[in-house]
């Protein structure tokens, strides 16, 4: 659920995050709020599903954690195809690495999985707007590398990976893109993986996620590139892409762990996670 479209809303007896593009736009926008029409407020309410997510908020407001990521597969009626599981350390800790092909129920059926092998300890680095989702802050290290708590951020990671939680990571941070030659795939991989990981010796399980959005999705996000966005407009479809994505069943893949030895300097840090990024397509 993509909480930068959540805002913070008093209920009855306690306070739940639910979708409210009204009060959005007036704290994001407040000198531009009233001028905007009315139909394209609705039409945003639409496209991130404003009702219908907040219905499911309002049911699941007492999950939390690995229960609250079994309610959004319930909602989503998604189902989960897992292979390798025989590549999952019993033990030690390790940080999983997967492509993103979704922005949705991707995330959602990781942390599922991963969470009832390991009791819960699990953690992702995600959006700190996530944190906004009381039932999915319990597994989330906050990430904003902009504004006050760009400075906080190396603390977070660092906590994360010296915790006894697995962590949870999608080395590409945005979900994945239509590459030249037609082909969906993610954008190269950022480095944070390979160096946290040898820092404190944890070795680097990855992981394939099977899906795809849709082609609007891609055609729209390409167009943003092209016309040289910076905001990434593509992200307030995601809700919608994630409805989309009901009903189907996704094949997840763990590949055999790498050991952190394996990551030494005869490549850069960047170029083992584009090692890293090669294997998991090939899973």
């Amino acid at each position: 659920m993509h909480s930068y479209l959540l805002a913070n809303k008093r209920m009855a007896d306690d306070s739940l995050f639910l979708i409210d593009i009204d009060r959005i736009l007036r704290e994001k926008a407040p000198k531009q709020a009233r001028y905007i029409p009315r139909f394209v407020v609705s039409y945003l309410k639409r496209i991130v599903h404003q009702d219908e997510l907040n219905v499911f908020l309002r049911e699941s407001k007492d999950k939390v954690g690995v229960d609250f990521l079994e309610a959004c597969l319930d909602f989503l009626d998604a189902k989960i195809d897992v292979h390798g599981t025989e590549n999952l350390p019993q033990q030690k800790l390790c940080t999983f690495v997967s492509n993103h092909p979704l922005g949705g129920q991707d995330g959602i059926a990781l942390g599922y999985v991963l969470g009832k092998r390991y009791d819960g300890r699990v953690k992702y680095m995600v959006n700190d707007l996530l944190m906004n989702l009381h039932g999915l802050a319990p597994l989330c290290i906050p990430i904003n590398k902009t504004g006050r708590q760009a400075k906080e951020f190396p603390r977070l990671v660092e906590a994360g990976f010296a915790s006894d939680n697995q962590m949870i990571m999608f080395p590409a941070g945005l979900c994945s893109r239509r590459q030249k030659g037609g082909v969906i795939a993610d954008l190269d991989w950022k480095k944070t993986f390979i160096v946290k990981s040898v820092e404190h010796q944890r070795d680097i399980v990855p992981v394939h996620f099977e899906g795809r959005n849709s082609d609007f999705f891609y055609n729209l996000a390409n167009a943003c590139k092209f016309l040289g966005l910076k905001v990434n407009i593509a992200m307030l479809y995601l809700a919608d892409e994630m409805l989309k994505n009901r009903h189907k069943t996704f094949k997840v893949t763990f590949g055999k762990p790498i050991p952190w030895q394996t990551f030494d300097k005869s490549k850069t840090p960047v170029q083992w996670a584009a090692y890293v990024r090669d294997i998991v397509y090939k899973l």
